[in-house]
């Protein structure tokens, strides 16, 4: 497999306004689930720890400061969220966000927050289960979602090529490049946040390493 060269990396992390940002956990992430049968929630949990397990993070089943640090939300209608107690106190401008969403008709949004250094400390993931989200497998669905938390993306980097691939078995997987970055942004000598778009060589050069050390 060919490694991904820098710009390719430098273009997950380039926002649509040109500015480059990588972030990654400042913690261990301690994740809970709304609105879904028990079963789903294993499968989520069990993405978490894959990919977590995958970069050399911890979870942890509490955060000291939040309780749960990531926040997974499902639901039918957008309205939903706005009945969901005290969710209007974590997320600033609950009803208009709740309003734009609908306007878009959109299906998942994300908000994170970060710590002083700038690190991820919390996220809030919203699924709106249209027929599109409502067809795509438990698994599939879940490990999306990580990858896309696990790391402060760009708002285009899986716009035009998801972060999962498909074995000739059917068995979806997370592609092995994107594996790579972020097994490589995770990486002890790497800052948790990057502002500069040299980061993204820093992060090539690693990855090199990476698949030079197998």
């Amino acid at each position: 497999m060919p490694d991904m060269t820098a710009d390719q990396i430098e273009a997950l992390f380039t926002r649509s306004d040109g500015s480059y940002l990588c972030a990654r956990w400042g913690r261990p992430i301690a994740p809970i689930v709304f609105g879904v049968e028990d079963e789903t929630l294993s499968v989520i949990k069990g993405a978490f720890e894959a990919i977590c397990t995958l970069a050399g993070h911890q979870m942890a089943e509490t955060d000291p400061e939040l309780g749960a640090n990531v926040m997974v939300f499902f639901c039918r209608d957008w309205i939903e969220l706005l009945d969901v107690p005290d969710l209007d106190r974590l997320i600033d401008g609950l009803a208009p966000l709740v309003d734009r969403l609908i306007a878009a008709e959109a299906n998942q949004y994300r908000v994170f927050r970060f710590d002083d250094t700038g690190a991820i400390k919390a996220c809030f993931i919203f699924l709106r289960m249209d027929d599109q989200l409502s067809a795509v497998p438990a698994e599939t669905l879940a490990l999306s979602q990580v990858v896309q938390t696990m790391l402060l993306w760009s708002d285009r980097a899986f716009a035009d090529q998801s972060a999962l691939g498909q074995l000739e078995s059917g068995q979806v997987i997370l592609r092995p490049e994107i594996a790579g970055v972020i097994r490589a942004a995770y990486d002890p000598v790497m800052p948790p946040v990057a502002q500069d778009a040299s980061h993204a060589l820093r992060l090539a050069a690693r990855l090199q390493s990476q698949n030079g050390a197998h």
